[in-house]
């Protein structure tokens, strides 16, 4: 790769960066531009759509990548052709494949509760039982403090959830006091980590 080609790559991690994207979302449009580049055998500002489609029908049919790094490679494409090279997307635009619909695994309100009896440690069994009464994500416990949660209106603070968007959710004890387990029994700094 010589220095032009890394200087677009460059200007889409920057734009990336001035856009607030998050850090792991920036390495991973970055590395995409990268591996279009690297098949195509092509700068990446040359790219051109039937590439780009030959590229990405390799990746679904003989990778078997999920639709969901197919949409990125389209996003980090889009921004470079977009935003860097200041082309029209309508001219290269690119369909994003239809989305697999999955059913979710639901968990019995049985199956939840022989899960959380099924735990001994007092602070694992409030981390079970905030996070399924709050519906937290696991990045989302990871990140709560012991000032984020508020024990007399029963509400968690999340200050950087998905997307990096604050929340608030409600959380229903049961069996034990979790605000006074994780509020007594953790350092002041995270609770989870």
């Amino acid at each position: 790769m010589n220095n032009s080609q890394k200087d677009f790559i460059n200007k889409v991690c920057y734009e990336m960066q001035y856009r607030n994207y998050s850090a792991s979302t920036i390495t991973t449009y970055t590395s995409l531009l990268k591996q279009i580049e690297h098949w195509t055998g092509v700068p990446i500002e040359e790219v051109t759509t039937e590439q780009l489609k030959a590229y990405l029908q390799h990746r679904i049919a003989v990778e078997k990548v999920s639709i969901s790094l197919i949409n990125q490679s389209i996003s980090a494409i889009k921004i470079l052709q977009s935003d860097i090279l200041g082309r029209e997307w309508e001219q290269f635009k690119i369909k994003r494949p239809r989305r697999e619909t999955k059913m979710p695994v639901v968990l019995s309100l049985e199956e939840v509760e022989n899960l959380i009896s099924a735990t001994t440690n007092v602070k694992h069994k409030a981390i079970l039982m905030l996070a399924y009464s709050a519906g937290l994500r696991k990045t989302e416990l990871q990140k709560i403090k012991p000032q984020a949660i508020d024990s007399k209106r029963m509400l968690v603070h999340i200050s950087q959830g998905k997307g990096k968007k604050g929340q608030i959710f409600n959380f229903i004890p049961k069996n034990i006091n979790i605000a006074s387990v994780l509020l007594f029994n953790v350092p002041t700094t995270d609770l989870f980590i």
